[in-house]
């Protein structure tokens, strides 16, 4: 006879029932993770690899060898050599780390590859042979002149390769550890002052009994939805007509502070409610009865109880204030002194986009602080966020 019991059969069928759906929220999770780690894992490759393959030709193809139309020059004309009546210059198009391989080859830009290996090109002035392997031969009939070699057009197959080329652009770039400083002067204080306000103003609208409160808290969360672009400019005036008053300048630091934490109070201010609001209403009340005011209650009670919150409100200010371009772009301006790391950046790739392969090391060097506040903060960032949705 089965020795498994009726009890044991339940749990174990229920558990085979449940198991596709078990299995299709496992491979979900994999994909989501997957789409969203792809495009990290791409831009991380792109940034070790060389300027040239990496303008010509995607991430996935990064260990693989590929087609590049190069342009070199011939070896000087005091280098020349006479034979026969003509005179030759001779020398080596690829060297040991580039290409591998000539595939094709010609004399002008416009047609740069007109021209197979081996194949002799009938010049204005004489006849130019490249080989496979990259060696040329430019011959003419008149001594060559000038200062400088003549222009070789070819294209090669180049092999892999990477480096810490991108990185060493960004980082000895004029004025990036200026900017650096820069951005730890904005990003801290902006992250920092709303923390403190919504803390008050979030235990004020849990526990504290006022004419109003609801319709503060409506206020507050239709705040959420005001786009930062609508409010920007109309904030811009105020702040400096108020400044024209008390003698404050425009592009300082402080009007950068009062800004972000205007954008940030009404999501710091909801999610510290949220949180405060779910603590027992037996600490706060015991509290009461024994005598502690509402500051000393906040002080004492509920700010160490709301670290994980305010921990996660925390992660999420210093990533938009580091990441922000915009409003430092208008209140800081574009000035030397007060440049921030993201403004750096954008101005390493001047004013048409030249340079542009560097973005992809600029995007791990200004991530570099803020994935070092994530992990450390991180245990926080669910706790935080789910308080409050069940009680």
């Amino acid at each position: 006879m089965s020795s498994v019991t009726p009890k044991a059969a339940s749990f174990s069928f229920s558990a085979m029932r449940r198991s596709p759906l078990t299995i299709l929220v496992h491979v979900s999770v994999l994909l989501i993770v997957i789409m969203w780690t792809l495009p990290t894992a791409g831009l991380f490759i792109s940034s070790f690899r060389d300027k040239d393959q990496l303008a010509l030709s995607g991430w996935w193809t990064s260990l693989s060898a590929s087609e590049q139309n190069l342009v070199a020059r011939t070896e000087d004309p005091d280098q020349q050599r006479e034979m026969d009546g003509k005179f030759i210059l001779e020398g080596q198009l690829l060297v040991a780390d580039k290409p591998t391989e000539v595939m094709a080859f010609g004399f002008s830009s416009r047609e740069p590859n007109k021209f197979l290996p081996g194949e002799t090109a009938e010049m204005k002035n004489g006849t130019l042979t490249v080989t496979e392997d990259g060696h040329y031969q430019m011959i003419q009939e008149e001594p060559f002149t000038g200062s400088r070699g003549k222009r070789v057009f070819y294209t090669a197959v180049v092999p892999p390769k990477f480096g810490l080329d991108n990185y060493r652009e960004v980082l000895t770039s004029e004025g990036i550890g200026r900017s650096f400083i820069n951005s730890l002067t904005v990003t801290i204080p902006a992250t920092v002052i709303p923390i403190l306000i919504a803390a008050y103003a979030a235990y004020a609208l849990s526990w504290m009994k006022m004419p109003g409160r609801s319709l503060l808290l409506a206020v507050v969360v239709g705040l959420l939805v005001v786009p930062l672009q609508m409010s920007l400019i109309p904030l811009l005036r105020l702040y400096n007509d108020i400044g024209a008053v008390f003698g404050v300048g425009a592009k300082t630091y402080l009007g950068i502070w009062l800004a972000h934490t205007g954008f940030g109070l009404p999501l710091a201010i909801y999610l510290l409610r949220n949180y405060i609001s779910s603590l027992p209403r037996e600490i706060i009340e015991s509290a009461k009865v024994d005598g502690a005011t509402d500051f000393e209650i906040f002080m004492r009670i509920v700010l160490p109880l709301s670290f994980p919150a305010l921990a996660s409100f925390g992660i999420f200010q210093f990533l938009w204030v580091w990441n922000d371009l915009l409003v430092a772009t208008v209140f800081l301006g574009t000035g030397e002194e007060h440049m921030v790391l993201t403004a750096r950046l954008r101005e390493l790739l001047g004013s048409r986009g030249g340079n542009w392969e560097i973005l992809t090391a600029s995007a791990f060097v200004s991530i570099a602080v803020p994935l070092l506040v994530f992990f450390t903060l991180q245990r926080y960032l669910v706790r935080g966020l789910l308080a409050g949705s069940v009680k």
